[in-house]
């Protein structure tokens, strides 16, 4: 019989992100094992349940839960009486707990006798200075409890061991969908000639959803820089919204673009699955990624693998994901950005040096295959931990 591994989260699972992207990566990488994927969040977006190759429970939340204080402390309680009934019920064999309000959320039921013998899992896919101090308390306090904690870096490894806490900490980065997993030789020519693009064009991808911590004001900033600094380019730009409010967002992103190369030279995409986003990134000679704050930076690793170069901001985990001093720049100082993004477009042996750089690095660190192995090897070692404890 298979072990069943429920995996709780606040975000709709089909909802873009690292976190949701990666655990629906996880998800499929286990139905061959010995492990029952069972993921608990709120209703998904797009999909039925019964289309996932595993399952999923759904519970009801609220959207604009940033804006209104009663409805996000609704979604908090309720969350909580979800999460419960829902594990009580399932009767699992370990507990993921995969995302920081799930595992506050989860701090409120975790003594209680239907789920105290069940060890869990957390993996923190923020950055442990990011929190704030009351968030921070309350994980602590369920991390006292937890069996192991994942991170996907080692940076923010080192930030939680200062802690003090008396968890053992693995790192296991984040890893991309299966949709990315085959590079194909001509996908590149196809995928321009679709969009109307030439071989010769050289374009700039910038690529996620709509968060404060993406810094979407930088990216209007970064294209007019290089527009000043005499480069030729175009840009190909896809996000995805997830409330009314981001759609005002991305049309001021897409003014400011416009703005400096005009709207012939910008390519738009919006809300598009995994194996099309797979396809999109074979469209960029350079992803730029603009973060603000980032734990790790799922972007970068999607785009690695389609042999693009990729810049970035020098923040949070992306230092340790991109692994290039060159392609790392600071937002108080675009000189070190355009200057790279300069010599990219005007040097094509550096620019293919630099995609077959990132392609290498993604096919050493970041595939399914070491990203499933190692979280098997973590929950094989939780559960025989159990069960010695038990005996």
């Amino acid at each position: 019989m298979k072990k069943k591994i429920v995996y709780l989260m606040e975000y709709p699972l089909d909802l873009p992100g690292g976190g949701q992207m990666s655990t629906q990566t996880l998800c499929e990488g286990l139905l061959p094992t010995d492990y029952e994927a069972l993921v608990i969040c709120p209703k998904l977006l797009t999909h039925s349940p019964l289309e996932m190759p595993y399952r999923v429970l759904e519970y009801s939340s609220f959207k604009n839960r940033e804006d209104n204080i009663v409805l996000r402390v609704l979604n908090f309680l309720k969350r909580i009486n979800d999460f419960y009934r829902l594990i009580k019920r399932e009767k699992p064999d370990l507990i993921h707990v995969s995302m920081s309000e799930s595992l506050i959320s989860f701090g409120f039921i975790c003594k209680r006798a239907a789920i105290r013998n069940i060890p869990f899992i957390y993996t923190d896919r923020g950055l442990c200075y990011g929190y704030r101090s009351h968030s921070k308390y309350f994980m602590k306090k369920t991390l006292s409890r937890a069996s192991a904690m994942i991170c996907t870096t080692a940076f923010n490894k080192s930030l939680w061991d200062k802690e003090g806490l008396p968890v053992n900490i693995r790192v296991i980065p984040n890893t991309i969908s299966n949709s990315f997993s085959d590079y194909e030789e001509g996908k590149r020519d196809m995928m321009r000639k679709g969009y109307g693009l030439k071989e010769d064009d050289f374009i700039i991808g910038f690529a996620g959803r709509i968060s404060e911590e993406k810094d979407w004001d930088l990216v209007p900033v970064l294209v007019k820089s290089l527009k000043d600094a005499g480069i030729s380019f175009k840009v190909a730009l896809v996000i995805s919204v997830y409330e009314k409010k981001d759609l005002q967002i991305v049309e001021s992103i897409k003014k400011g673009i416009a703005d400096s190369i005009g709207e012939e030279n910008l390519l738009y995409l919006q809300d598009l699955s995994q194996k099309e986003m797979a396809d999109y990134y074979y469209i960029p000679d350079v992803f730029v990624m603009s973060s603000s704050f980032e734990s790790f930076g799922k972007a970068a690793v999607e785009a690695m693998s389609r042999k693009c170069a990729v810049v970035s901001t020098s923040v949070g985990g992306l230092k340790e994901v991109i692994g290039k001093e060159e392609n790392l720049y600071s937002k108080d100082d675009l000189t070190k950005f355009t200057e790279r993004i300069k010599r990219l477009s005007s040097d094509k042996e550096e620019l293919d040096r630099d995609k077959e750089f990132f392609y290498k690095r993604y096919r050493e660190n970041y595939v399914l295959d070491v990203h499933i192995k190692r979280h098997l090897s973590l929950y094989d070692e939780v559960l025989k931990n159990d069960t010695d404890k038990q005996t």
